[in-house]
């Protein structure tokens, strides 16, 4: 049975509330050529790169000694080709709707985009050897770290803090070059992909390991040391979002020093906290305070109550 034309369904009506709802301005749409990045293309441009850190490991490519350098330069290559268009697409998104800080304006005259994209994409490509030099510290802290584990090969294959943090560490690069929107969706990828939500505007040092990793979350100002673990549940937030974009570029995220432990639950908030050097912060706790080197932060334990059935008990007797 055919279905009756979607004319004569009424749908000419739909349509029309639908262009009403896209000139309310919410911006839910994006129109008259502004022209934002391409999403698939980003994505894969971020999968290529993960092929570069660990090659043979998560592309499906089969990689010997004799193809690695080809398979790696085809690689950066085709990054470097696609994701040029796409950050110049970035800037040129951020001049339209007035957030370009060279020009101020809907029509940018004063700012190359062109130039600003080749920059950062050129900045990324030559940061790719050192962020695996720490990406390799920040396995074999997991490898330290969790007896459960049985090979740094099961380590990357498998647990999800590594693409978390990987894709932080090249989304961050593309974060200090100013870059809009690319380096968020990276992030937010991983974070979807992970449960781990780490800002990439977020400086976190070498030798760093998520146990678990969901729930994990690590604000744009965070500063997180060497050496330091946390496990599922760790919030590393701001102590007053509710003042909203008053608070854009100020540090309201906390400081981790170096060889931190920070156990599952835990949250510690606000831009003047520093957890020192050290110490260790157990499950569940709430900080909103500095707390010195070498310290240990725990709750107090609750009182267990057990109790069996009056049946059981005469059972066991």
């Amino acid at each position: 049975m055919r279905g009756i034309p979607l004319k004569k369904q009424g749908i000419n009506p739909v349509v029309d509330r639908l262009m009403e709802s896209y000139g309310d301005g919410r911006a839910v749409n994006q129109v008259e050529g502004l022209d934002l990045p391409g999403r698939e293309s980003i994505l894969g441009s971020l999968g290529r790169l993960g092929s570069v850190l660990f090659p043979g490991f998560w592309d499906g490519h089969a990689v010997t000694s004799a193809n690695l350098e080809y398979h790696v330069g085809e690689l950066v290559n085709h990054v470097y080709l696609n994701l040029v268009p796409e950050v110049i697409r970035a800037f040129r998104y951020n001049c339209k709707v007035g957030a370009c800080k060279y020009c101020q304006s809907r029509r940018c005259r004063k700012c190359d985009q062109e130039h600003l994209a080749e920059d950062a994409v050129r900045h990324l490509i030559e940061s790719l050897p050192g962020i695996r030099e720490i990406l390799k510290q920040d396995i074999q802290a997991g490898f330290d770290g969790d007896p459960a584990a049985a090979s740094i090969e099961e380590i990357i294959i498998s647990y999800p803090f590594v693409f978390a943090v990987a894709t932080y560490r090249l989304a961050h690069e593309l974060y200090i070059k100013e870059v809009p929107l690319i380096p968020r969706l990276w992030s937010e990828h991983a974070h979807t992909l992970t449960g781990i939500d780490i800002h990439p505007g977020a400086r976190i040092g070498p030798s760093f390991f998520i146990d678990h990793g969901t729930g994990v979350v690590i604000g744009e100002t965070t500063e997180i040391g060497e050496r330091v673990q946390l496990y599922q549940g760790v919030t590393l937030g701001a102590l007053t979002p509710a003042e909203g974009q008053s608070l854009r570029g100020k540090k309201r995220h906390p400081t981790i020093e170096d060889h931190v432990v920070i156990y599952s639950g835990a949250t510690i908030l606000g831009g003047k906290t520093v957890i020192g050097r050290g110490s260790v912060i157990g499950g569940n706790v709430w900080i909103t305070e500095s707390v010195p080197p070498e310290t240990r932060v725990l709750l107090k334990p609750h009182d267990l109550v057990k109790s069996q059935p009056a049946a059981r008990r005469r059972a066991s007797a």
